[in-house]
């Protein structure tokens, strides 16, 4: 198991605090695969030709979906830290570009310039979160949004029986917005038509129209 916690210049929390996609714990594992699996057939679903990753950190999915569709243009921000841009260094492609850009300032995209825009696990640490999904909509118009949340109060609950985080109720280093299914349903729908809900245990996983 690999933790680590990083901060920028302004105290967010950047990188994986628990590196979920290479741990070697069956039970993450399991869990990991399930979460990947929606991830990806929500993804295929939108078949996008241009894609905005949005607080892509190390790149694993970001890279992933560059290497596997060369065709589609896939663009990944997040913060400046050199943890995360020596991942970025390691994972390059052809057809995908990185950007060093904060997720609660406006995008420096056109309207409508992507076919999908995703937050994975992204949204709990915004400071406006309301703010990071108009610009997503409005760089997607037309087109889709998939974004991921840790489900809440479930996240935490599962914190503290396995022992983490219990001086702070279970609640994981930078998550600064807590959501159950219907709050993130209820969010993301003042700024596009949900089409399709998943909950990989214990994720809330978000498709919507915009």
């Amino acid at each position: 198991m690999s933790t680590t916690v990083t901060r920028d210049a302004e105290g967010t929390v950047t990188g994986n605090t628990y590196d979920k996609y290479g741990s070697t714990n069956p039970v993450v594992r399991r869990l990991m695969a399930t979460f990947q699996r929606s991830l990806g057939e929500l993804f295929e679903q939108v078949d996008p030709d241009s894609v905005l990753d949005v607080g892509c950190g190390e790149a694993i999915l970001t890279h992933q979906w560059a290497a596997a569709r060369p065709a589609t243009r896939v663009v990944g921000f997040d913060l400046e830290d050199p943890q995360i841009q020596r991942h970025w260094q390691q994972r390059t492609a052809p057809n995908l570009e990185y950007r060093i850009l904060r997720a609660q300032e406006a995008f420096p995209f056109e309207d409508g310039e992507f076919a999908l825009a995703t937050a994975v696990e992204v949204l709990e640490h915004v400071p406006d979160p309301e703010c990071t999904l108009a610009q997503m909509a409005r760089c997607a118009r037309g087109g889709h949004v998939l974004a991921s949340v840790p489900h809440e109060p479930l996240w935490r609950g599962l914190n503290v029986a396995r022992g983490a985080y219990v001086k702070h109720l279970g609640n994981t280093p930078g998550h600064v917005n807590h959501w159950s299914r219907h709050g993130f349903k209820s969010l993301l729908s003042r700024h596009g038509e949900v089409v399709e809900t998943r909950s990989p245990f214990p994720w809330t996983m978000l498709l919507a129209r915009v």
